[in-house]
């Protein structure tokens, strides 16, 4: 009775140490992520201590201390002989920025390279159509096994990895996480799904809401041992940001593993690319963001949206080795998006769900 008592009021503990602005230690975390998703723990319990530990701030080794928990908690997919070339492109969302899926095409662009491509992602939750939206859209089955996505990453070069398919405990947290959202208050959930891709690529792109968080995430991707990537956010004026890197937006860029000198700031100006207004990046539900990915297949896409992907898979070329610098990949990077590679990358999509 003892043992379960303590077991039961972890979070209860815990909370007054965040109050007063001490950091968790590695063995707390762990404790915390799994009491989190149990439901011996009272609603209240969680509310309290997540908005503790967000008032107080989450360190990178506490971010990264949850998420290496909730990885070792999901779903295996038994992907491991392609994990140590794979990349993931993926943001936290909540921007509201409104943007269309750049990531999403990045993944085929990526992929019709041969470039391995693991993504992870969900449906729209601040946002009308999310990555999981637009490609099941394209033909990718979000409700794939783990033998099937294996399947796909073997002749698609790539594969999706839905998230509540692979993270279910996640369940437990949804009434929680809809008080505090009601309240205006963000929690490490909200920058937890770009950090727990069950497949584990070594390589991850990570767009973020706010640039305040770039540090922070950078840092946890490299406890988490990312071999190579960045973490960036996108400032489209005054306190507006977009979680991607767009010709658009003066780009914060942190870079992360055997990229982890880089700290810059990137504009379109400094690879050769035109300043595009925002407006050329504005998405909208699923079926306009379909018609927009027809268009841009079809070579009438908006010019910066365009280039913004462009630009994104040509830095995904140049982590994975593939070229020697961003710029070198811009024109490989168009050639795939416009010149009818994706197109077909989309048609072996629907073929291979179907079969």
């Amino acid at each position: 009775m003892a043992l379960l008592f303590a077991f039961m009021s972890i979070l209860a503990d815990l909370t007054p140490a965040l109050v007063a602005r001490r950091d968790l230690a590695p063995a707390q975390v762990a404790a915390a992520a799994h009491a989190l998703v149990e439901t011996t723990e009272t609603p209240d319990a969680k509310i309290a201590f997540l908005g503790a530990l967000a008032q107080k701030g989450e360190t990178p080794a506490e971010v990264a201390g949850f998420a290496d928990a909730y990885r070792r908690r999901a779903v295996n997919p038994g992907v491991e002989a392609w994990a140590a070339q794979a990349i993931d492109f993926v943001g936290t969302g909540g921007d509201h920025a409104g943007g269309f899926n750049i990531s999403s095409l990045v993944t085929l662009v990526l992929a019709s390279a041969g470039v391995t491509v693991m993504k992870h992602g969900n449906g729209g939750i601040t946002s009308k159509c999310g990555s999981a939206d637009l490609l099941a859209a394209l033909g990718v089955d979000l409700q794939a096994t783990p033998e099937k996505s294996r399947r796909a990453l073997a002749e698609l070069g790539y594969c999706f990895f839905f998230a509540p398919a692979y993270h279910t405990v996640f369940k437990v947290m949804v009434p929680v996480r809809q008080v505090l959202a009601a309240r205006g208050q963000r929690t490490i959930f909200n920058v937890l799904g770009p950090l727990i891709n069950p497949g584990r690529p070594a390589r991850t792109v990570m767009g973020v809401y706010s640039p305040h968080l770039i540090p922070r995430l950078a840092g946890a991707l490299t406890e988490l041992g990312c071999e190579a990537g960045f973490v960036a956010h996108g400032t489209i004026a005054g306190d507006r940001g977009i979680d991607e890197v767009t010709t658009a937006t003066v780009n914060h860029v942190q870079g992360v593993g055997r990229l982890r000198d880089l700290s810059t700031r990137w504009s379109a100006a400094d690879f050769g690319l035109p300043a595009s207004p925002f407006t050329d990046l504005v998405g909208g539900d699923v079926a306009t963001n379909v018609a927009i990915t027809e268009a841009i297949l079809a070579g009438r896409g908006p010019a910066g949206l365009v280039d913004t992907i462009v630009l994104n898979a040509a830095a995904g070329l140049w982590i994975s080795g593939r070229v020697a610098d961003i710029r070198a990949g811009l024109d490989p990077a168009r050639a795939l998006l416009l010149g009818g590679a994706v197109r077909r990358k989309v048609a072996d999509t629907r073929e291979f769900y179907r079969s």
